[in-house]
């Protein structure tokens, strides 16, 4: 592609038009750009870019005064406001030449070099590092050979070794950080390349309508170009600036470059100008496209940033809309750096700003709060870290007096200034041996493994039709127990078909023969739905022969507009003999109203008005309504009940949807007073009541069952009439009758949660939540305050994760709120997908089943290398420390201990994160928020494995000499030649753990680890590549690794070891848990957070205490861990929140020890546990928790 040449016509397009001064001051540079683009077009890019800058009266002025009308403007740029752009290549290719692409260039990705650099600030590799070139430096330097004696024996049989092979030792060391180094860069490298992908996805997506030689055609918002004449509707995101040709109605909320909320009234005689990255909130219109790219009024503002020194976040929000809203995606990464910036704050502020800080914190609180797992994770890597450093140091102060008092005490010798060197080199490599514990212990795999299976994750759910915007989505997915799902499109097909009509006081259950419908009354109702209808809904034939018509825009318009030729009518003529532009007013549907009206102006001066919407709101409109003979009747309220008792009660009844379609005729002296819509709308005359099928997707009834056994409820919340939501909700499988449940509408839903003020009240909530299935008629409001009232609510034990589905513009602040947001890719609107997480492309609800199976899959794959990793670890730790004590040298040695570090962290992340899920997953109950990352199972695991690991090495090391007939390797003094002793005990070491790998597959416990290996290549290569990795390590390692070759039978016996992990595992299984009680405690004693001897009364600022006093201790590994977590901020753009919150999440969980809660058995609405706590209080109440 030529993007890198785009990219640079766009910086020198921008450099070009800069330095010219917007204001004028630069006239001879305008000139000289106008002669350059004079031969084509008779205005510049400078001229339309102050042309932009202006507003109201002002922009009209000098149109009127510059080009004399929009249509003079409009041949100045050689385009037409009727038929548009002729489409011809070389006409756009000349366009972008003179006035830019529509496309912001990116930010720069880091280069390879500067993510080497990156993963090189790592603390505890900084401390190997040096370490490693200290030992290197003394390996050179020889002690004169004839007062070795005096050193005491420290350096026994070394010296004709000493110059050759001293050196190894430091440089295998800094060889294997340069390998953990480049790993860590590749990763980091692959993840960013990921997202870009991801991000160039997402922009091919966006698709805007533009007339191109007459026809009305959808392209790549890339590829508009200014002269464009581009339609713009409810719901869209504007990809450029304009200025208005036609307009109904049309609302526009620029919030997002003025920061006022309120609604902008454009029309073309008052205020015409649009800009890029404003959202249209109602109506719609025809713009001329004035600016692309970077001279659009967003691309201004980026330009001004830098284009690509927004904050770090606003890379990946900027990739979703090139042209989209930049101060929402300002306040957006402010908002969510804010998070992240003062999370780290504490760290550098000394002890007094933190109170500030603080109240920062509570102030700035994101949407959403630090993903479930994450949270846990961070705490958890925090806790094995403080345990690391204990025991690092502990050995090398164990080490370091064990060897002073034995050479200057036991023996007696004298400190000799020739002997210095000697000694340093043994408090390097006591040093050395400490901070390989500390690598070994701290689970720098840990970050890694999350963006690995969540990047994976997010590669596959792609084929999946999940398209997912911000990474964390992804895994609270698999936390979810809610979902609020809108019916149309997501539920159903969304492929409106009218099948039952009531016409001329006839309830026809087919549709009728046109014969027996009056002339007249047809002849109305033709006009009412070809004219009453946005002119962008039509229906065009099918792409097969004999397929299903296409149809194109609003799909209940396209219902209304297929029954016009089911009735062997055309829509078409009536629309060419009154054009758009001919239409005298517009009222545009909106989610108030539930209906659209459009008057026009008939050949005697009078106007008519036709008007079609909900059909109760409708009727109580109407005054009369036509007979048979299509002569109007008066139409009672009792005329009224009665026909919605006789024909709208049983359509709705059948799941069908009920539209009224109705005219008025208004005379034209006096004229009408518009604005004043409800005078002019009522009074109306009903033509029909028709009756509007939308079939249920055959897939969701079996979809919304996995749900329910998966222990989500599903809810429908759709603005239907409430007999036509029971009756989908029932095929669907919501509701089962003789359930226990409720099906509101919003007004009753709204009288229920509202006290006499009027004020929403929580506990009123509480009482209708949890059994509501059904919200019909709802509001966008009555979505976004159920939403908000299952997220806050404290009934249950566990807080409530609530995913939402939402196409329409209105749907935004519902799917801002929720946990989790879906938004429609086909049917939703630009607004809905901006404020959503997840995008359904295929707008099915089937898919977001899948999104739970692949949040699950994360969670399980993120235990599944905790308990991997954890068991590495708690072994290799204490084999180092207790070697180290015992025999003065850790029997695995550093570099070794990098290769073991390298095993369990970089492949075994990429080995156990990338699991394919099963339906299995389905099968079981969400974990819930406040759940251990480690499970009783997976603690029994851990121990269980260790326990057997360490009998063996343990073994090996005192009495493996003895077994095998060979010298020991205890007490060898310094760089003498490896051992065969130690060399078994290394390789059975990393045997054993390739074989707990497997193992490690399962974590709830099942027999067969084996199930299900095939189906991922990934882990099979990489476990056969370790071993035979480890084959070469120790035949050919020799020196650098410290291994000595070992022959056949000893091979045998490690394998044998080795395989004995996965019969160990068995005999692990086979152990009930309940029967351990002391694994109770080891369960919820590593819950993330928990420190040991922790008070339940604990106060928010006795934790701050803690993690002050944890500060000052490990300022170095919280670096270390730090920088981890920034890099898992910037490139997974987790959403953070304020620490206080952890803590928050740190005291409930306490809670849950309080009841060992039974999820298995008690049904998903009943509360689970006798202890009920606000789990999750109102972000500024951080203490109002209520323990039982």
């Amino acid at each position: 592609m030529s993007t890198t040449a785009t990219m640079g016509e766009m910086a020198n397009s921008a450099v070009e038009f800069y330095p010219k001064g917007t204001r004028g001051g630069g006239g001879g540079g305008g000139r000289a750009d106008g002669s350059h683009a004079g031969g084509d077009f008779r205005v510049t890019v400078k001229e339309l870019r102050e042309l932009m800058e202006l507003r109201g009266t002002d922009a009209l002025q000098k149109i009127q005064d510059s080009y004399g009308d929009t249509e003079g403007l409009c041949q100045r740029l050689q385009s037409s406001t009727t038929d548009g752009l002729s489409g011809d290549p070389a006409d756009l290719e000349r366009r972008c030449q003179t006035f830019g692409q529509n496309f912001i260039p990116p930010k720069k990705a880091k280069t390879f070099l500067e993510l080497v650099w990156e993963a090189l600030q790592d603390v505890t590799l900084i401390i190997l590092e040096a370490a490693a070139i200290i030992s290197l430096g003394l390996s050179f330097y020889q002690p004169p050979g004839k007062e070795s004696e005096s050193c005491g024996n420290v350096s026994g049989g070394e010296e004709e070794e000493e110059g050759d092979t001293g050196w190894i030792e430091g440089a295998a060391i800094l060889l294997s950080v340069v390998c953990v180094v480049l790993v860590t860069a590749f990763n980091d490298w692959s993840k960013e390349k990921q997202f870009r992908g991801l991000q160039s996805r997402i922009e091919q997506e966006q698709k805007f309508t533009v007339v191109r030689k007459g026809n009305v055609i959808q392209i790549p918002v890339a590829d508009m170009v200014v002269g464009d004449v581009a339609q713009v509707k409810y719901g869209d995101l504007l990809p450029a600036d304009g200025i208005l040709v036609q307009a109904n109605d049309l609302k526009i909320d620029e919030s997002s470059l003025t920061g006022e909320s309120d609604h902008v009234r454009k029309s073309v005689d008052k205020d015409p100008m649009l800009l890029s990255g404003t959202h249209v909130m109602e109506g719609s219109g025809k713009m001329l496209v004035t600016a692309v790219g970077v001279n659009s009024q967003t691309g201004i503002i980026f330009t001004l940033l830098g284009a690509g020194e927004m904050e770090e976040d606003g890379k990946e929000k900027k990739g979703k809309q090139p042209d989209g809203a930049v101060e929402n995606n300002q306040n957006k990464a402010k908002k969510q750096d804010g998070g992240v910036a003062m999370e780290m704050q504490p760290l550098k502020s000394a002890e007094g700003g933190e109170v500030e800080d603080r109240e920062k914190k509570k102030t700035n609180v994101p949407k959403k709060e630090k993903s479930v797992l994450q949270g846990k994770l961070t705490k958890l890597a925090v806790q094995i870290g403080k345990a690391g450093l204990v025991m690092s140091a502990i050995t090398v102060i164990i080490l370091v007096l064990y060897f002073v008092i034995n050479t200057f005490v036991v023996e007696g010798h004298t400190w000799l200034t020739e002997c210095t060197p000697v000694y340093i080199q043994y408090f390097v490599k006591f040093f050395i041996i400490g901070v390989t514990v500390l690598v070994v212990a701290v689970p720098e795999g840990l970050p890694l493994a999350v963006t690995i299976s969540l990047a994976y994750s997010v590669k596959k759910m792609m084929k999946d039709n999940n398209l997912v915007r911000h990474l964390d989505a992804c895994e609270t997915m698999g936390n979810a127990t809610a979902i609020c799902s809108d019916k149309t499109g997501t539920l159903t097909t969304n492929r409106m078909t009218v099948v039952q009509a009531f016409l001329g006081d006839v309830h026809h259950r087919v549709i009728p023969d046109p014969g027996q419908i009056n002339p007249r009354t047809l002849d109305l109702l033709v006009n009412a739905i070809a004219i009453n209808s946005a002119y962008t809904s039509k229906i065009l034939p099918p792409d097969v022969e004999g397929g299903l018509a296409k149809q194109v825009g609003n799909k209940t318009e396209c219902g209304l507009l297929g029954f016009v030729l089911d009735l062997q009518q055309d829509y078409a003529p009536v629309r060419e003999q009154i054009p758009e532009e001919r239409l005298y007013k517009v009222y545009t549907f909106n989610s108030v109203r539930k209906s659209m009206s459009t008057v026009i102006k008939l050949p005697d001066g009078s106007f008519r008005l036709y008007s079609k919407g909900a059909s109760e709101i409708m009727l109580k409109k109407c005054s009369y309504i036509l007979d048979a003979n299509g002569e109007a009747r008066s139409f009672r309220p009792r005329d009224r009940d009665e026909m919605v008792k006789q024909v709208i009660e049983p359509m709705a009844c059948e799941g069908l949807r009920t539209i009224c379609i109705a005219y008025r005729d208004l005379p034209f002296n006096p004229e009408p007073e518009w604005e004043n819509e409800a005078e002019i709308v009522t009074e109306l005359t009903c033509i029909a009541v028709v009756g509007i099928e939308d079939p249920v997707r055959p897939e969701v009834p079996d979809a919304i069952r996995k749900c329910q056994r998966a222990g989500i409820t599903v809810r429908m919340v759709t603005g239907d009439n409430i007999n036509t939501a029971r009756a989908i909700a029932a095929k669907c499988g919501i509701i089962h009758p003789g359930d226990d449940f409720i099906c509101l509408e919003g007004k009753d839903f709204n009288r229920r949660i509202r006290n006499e003020k009027g004020e929403i009240e929580q506990e009123r909530i509480d009482k209708i939540w949890p059994k509501l299935r059904v919200l019909a008629r709802s509001s966008p409001t009555d979505k976004h305050t159920l939403v908000k009232g299952i997220i806050d609510s404290s009934i249950l034990e566990q807080r409530q994760v609530v995913a939402v589905t939402g196409d329409g513009t209105n749907d935004g602040p519902a799917l801002k709120k929720a946990d989790v947001g879906f938004a429609m890719g086909i049917a939703g609107t630009d607004v809905a997908k901006e404020a959503s997480d997840i995008i359904l492309t295929d707008d099915n609800f089937s898919s977001i089943v899948k999104a739970v199976m692949w949040g699950r899959n994360v969670y399980d794959s993120i235990s599944k290398f905790l308990q991997f990793q954890l068991t590495v670890n708690v072994v290799a730790v204490i084999v180092a420390f207790t070697g180290a004590c015992i025999t003065q040298d850790s029997p695995l040695k550093a570099v070794q201990m990098l290769w073991v570090n390298l095993i369990m962290d970089t492949f075994a992340s990429l080995a156990l994160a990338t699991e394919p899920p099963t339906e299995a997953l389905l099968l079981r109950k969400p974990y819930g928020r406040n759940n251990p990352l480690i499970s009783l199972t997976m603690m029994k695991n851990i121990l269980g494995h260790g326990v057997y690991q360490l009998v063996i090495i343990f073994t090996l090391l005192f009495i493996g000499e003895r077994m095998f007939n060979i010298d020991s390797g205890r007490n060898a003094p310094l760089h003498s030649p490896p051992s065969e002793h130690y060399t078994i005990i290394f390789n059975t070491f990393v045997l054993m753990q390739l074989f707990n790998e497997i193992n490690a597959r399962k974590i709830h416990g099942e027999r067969n680890v084996f199930d299900g290996i095939f189906s991922n290549p990934i882990f099979c290569t990489i476990v056969l590549g370790t071993f035979a990795v480890q084959i070469v390590i120790v035949q050919w390692g020799g020196k650098p690794f410290s291994c000595a070759p070992l022959n056949v039978e000893q091979w045998l016996w490690c394998l044998f070891v080795g395989v004995g992990e996965l019969l160990w595992g068995q005999v692990i299984a086979t152990v009930p848990t309940e029967r351990l009680p002391c694994l109770k405690e080891a369960g919820l004693g590593l819950e993330p957070g928990e420190e040991e001897g922790e008070e339940l009364a604990e106060d928010e600022e006795e934790i701050d205490c803690a993690e002050r006093e944890l500060r000052r201790g490990q300022i170095l590994w919280f670096r270390g861990l730090n920088r981890i977590q920034t890099q898992m901020e910037v490139v997974s753009t987790f959403k953070r929140s304020g620490s206080f919150q952890g803590a928050v999440r740190r005291r409930s969980s306490v809670l849950s020890q309080l009841h060992d809660v039974n999820t298995i058995s008690t049904p998903s609405h009943v509360a689970l546990s006798t202890a009920t706590a606000n789990t999750s209080p109102a972000p500024g109440n951080a203490s109002g928790e209520s323990i039982p």
